[in-house]
């Protein structure tokens, strides 16, 4: 069971008991070190019931075959880079495939621009350094170390965000799967059942490309966006409804409309056109991802249950709307006035929708 006082449980603690009744019947193949067979992990990250009655939720929402791609990766020796624009759910799936696979999902690298190589290697104890000279004592292990040692997976967020040079630290660590540590003549080898989980995306500023020698050393799962209105809108609905319970937001999810209209003014903005295929759209600078989509309509469940009665309103979500296409006030202010004049004010049933946002424009 989860801590109710916990903001964001981990996947490992948050789902449970979902995952020990998924280990109780689990009479298939695992892998050496795997806390599920595959069929398990597909299970648990898709969803379904149980022979024993257990309603396994699904977490990931797309397509099966992607899933399955992704786990047979990771019962090889090759590492799992997932792609896709941002709000593709990539750090979402690779949470929750460390915590069927490996019991934990805790050991992560976050990629920035920033990250140095000892958080892909090793760094040291500098009080004990000095006292005790190079020990293996005076190593502090990185995640990437760590689950060497223990034969379980590491996440490295952003892989393409840390630089070229820092990057191709993991080359060696891939394709030997060992870690040299000179300074000490060791090195640590990997235990059966270490793996690498990468995510990446090429649309964010600061982008540093793989090298071709790194990029080779993983099995890429691109993941898209939605491929339907109807699956984007349960996606985000599904979401939000987990949001709104962590966060105690009472709202009845089933009857929020704004859902729609929220993916929909998504949807239009991010392909051009409108939905019946009659207008053509200037798209804005932003990727307006799902995971965008979920973040405007949180933040339209806290206004309605702090500072209305409950229901969420068009009022609720326009400042969220706004907030998301609008990242560029030049370029982006002139999109979003262009499509409210030439889209939201012809629909009369989103005349609300309009008028919320005209004030707020």
């Amino acid at each position: 069971m989860t801590d109710s006082t916990l903001l964001r449980a981990h996947a490992e603690q948050q789902y449970a008991d979902e995952l020990a009744a998924l280990a109780a019947i689990d009479d298939r193949p695992r892998p050496p070190r795997w806390r599920l067979s595959p069929w398990a992990v597909a299970t648990y990250v898709l969803g379904g019931t149980l022979a024993d009655g257990t309603v396994v939720t699904p977490k990931y929402l797309g397509s099966r075959r992607l899933v399955e791609i992704a786990i047979s990766s990771l019962a090889t020796d090759r590492a799992l880079l997932l792609l896709g624009v941002p709000g593709t759910a990539k750090s979402w799936l690779g949470e929750h495939l460390s915590a069927a696979i490996s019991g934990t999902s805790t050991l992560v690298v976050q990629g920035t621009a920033g990250t140095p190589e000892e958080s892909l290697r090793y760094g040291w104890n500098y009080a004990k350094l000095l006292a005790e000279g190079p020990t293996r004592s005076a190593v502090v292990p990185s995640p990437v170390m760590r689950a060497m040692e223990d034969g379980s997976l590491v996440r490295v967020e952003e892989l393409t965000r840390i630089p070229a040079d820092v990057q191709d630290a993991l080359i060696s660590i891939l394709s030997e799967k060992s870690l040299p540590l000179p300074e000490l003549d060791d090195e640590v080898q990997a235990q059966r059942g270490f793996n690498v989980i990468a995510t990446a995306n090429n649309r964010d500023k600061g982008v540093n490309d793989l090298s071709s020698a790194l990029r080779r050393r993983f099995n890429t799962v691109v993941l898209p966006l939605p491929d339907s209105l109807e699956q984007e809108v349960e996606i985000v609905r599904t979401r939000v409804r987990s949001l709104g319970e962590s966060l105690d937001l009472p709202v009845d999810l089933a009857k929020l409309v704004e859902i729609e209209r929220v993916v929909t003014v998504f949807r239009e903005l991010r392909s051009g056109v409108t939905t019946d295929q009659r207008t053509t759209l200037k798209s804005p600078s932003s990727t307006l991802s799902t995971a965008e989509a979920i973040s405007v309509m949180t933040n339209g469940l806290a206004l309605a249950t702090h500072y209305g009665d409950g229901t969420v309103r068009a009022e609720d979500v326009a400042a969220g709307l706004l907030g998301a296409v609008v990242k560029d006030p030049v370029q982006d202010g002139v999109v979003w006035q262009e499509y409210l004049e030439t889209v939201v004010r012809d629909r009369r049933e989103w005349r609300d929708l309009y008028d919320a946002c005209r004030e707020l424009s």
